[in-house]
C-alpha cells in the first residue's frame, strides 16, 4: 500500500472536527467576563479532540464559555435597534457583559463604512465608538453627549438627510405589512427570537411583544 499525503485536518478526516480549535479558544476565551488565565493552561494541556467534542468536564466549561461570548455578540448584532442622523452618525444601546464590543462595532462599521458608529453599553455605562477609519475609542459619558459632539464636527450628508426615520418606525412598518394571520408561525418565531432576547435594550419595547397578527389577514392587502 502507498501512503498519500493529506493536508486536511486529521480530526475532520475522522469526523471529530466540530467545535473550536485551540487557537480560537486561546484568542477568544479572554473575552468572557469570568475569564481566568489558568483556563489557558488547561487548554494547552487538553488534546484537541477532547476540546472540540467537549470530552471532559473542563472542556465542557470552556466550550460553554465560548458559546456565551459569541451568542452575546451575535444577539447584539441582530437585535440592536439603531438610528442614523443626518450627519452620518449611527448609534444605539447594547447591554454586553462580555468583551465583545469590538465585534459589534466592527459588524456595523462593515455595513456602514462611511458612518461613525456609536454604541452605549448599559452594563459598563461607557460609550464606545468607531470612526470611518475603523479606529475605536471608549468614553465614559452618555450616548447623546457623544452623538452631539461628533455631529457638530460633521457636515450634513444629503443621503442620510433623506432617510431620517427611527428604528421603531421601520419595524412598525415591517410588522404591519408582513406579520399576518396566514403567515403566523409561533414556534419559528420563538426559535428566531428567544424569550431572553426581549431583555435586550432594543427589544424591551419592541413591536414584537405587542403586535397582534390576528388583526390582519391576506384579504386586507388585496
Amino acid at each position: 500500500m502507498t501512503k498519500t499525503n493529506n493536508c486536511r485536518d486529521p480530526l475532520e478526516v475522522i469526523g471529530r472536527a466540530k467545535g473550536y480549535t485551540k487557537k480560537e479558544l486561546i484568542n477568544n476565551l479572554q473575552r468572557h467576563s469570568h475569564f481566568n488565565p489558568n483556563l489557558l493552561k488547561e487548554i494547552e494541556k487538553l488534546p484537541e479532540v477532547i476540546l472540540r467534542n467537549s470530552g471532559s468536564f473542563i472542556a465542557k466549561k470552556i466550550i460553554r464559555m465560548m458559546r456565551e461570548v459569541f451568542t452575546e455578540a451575535y444577539r447584539a448584532k441582530q437585535f440592536t435597534r439603531t438610528e442614523i442622523n443626518n450627519r452620518g452618525v449611527l448609534f444605539g444601546v447594547v447591554s454586553l457583559k462580555h468583551r465583545v464590543m469590538d465585534l459589534v462595532l466592527k459588524y456595523f462599521h462593515e455595513r456602514w463604512p462611511s458612518c461613525v458608529i456609536v454604541m452605549y453599553n448599559e452594563h459598563t455605562r461607557k460609550t464606545h465608538l468607531m470612526n470611518e477609519k475603523g479606529v475605536m475609542q471608549v468614553i465614559k459619558t452618555s450616548l447623546q453627549n457623544i452623538v452631539d459632539r461628533i455631529s457638530i464636527k460633521h457636515p450634513i450628508m444629503p443621503y442620510y438627510n433623506d432617510i431620517q426615520f427611527s428604528g421603531k418606525k421601520i419595524f412598525e412598518t415591517l410588522y404591519k405589512s408582513q406579520n399576518i394571520t396566514e403567515r403566523e408561525n409561533p414556534n419559528y418565531f420563538k426559535k428566531m427570537i428567544p424569550k431572553t432576547c426581549f431583555k435586550l435594550p432594543g427589544m424591551r419595547d419592541g413591536i414584537e411583544k405587542r403586535y397582534n397578527s390576528r388583526n390582519k389577514n391576506l384579504n386586507d392587502f388585496l
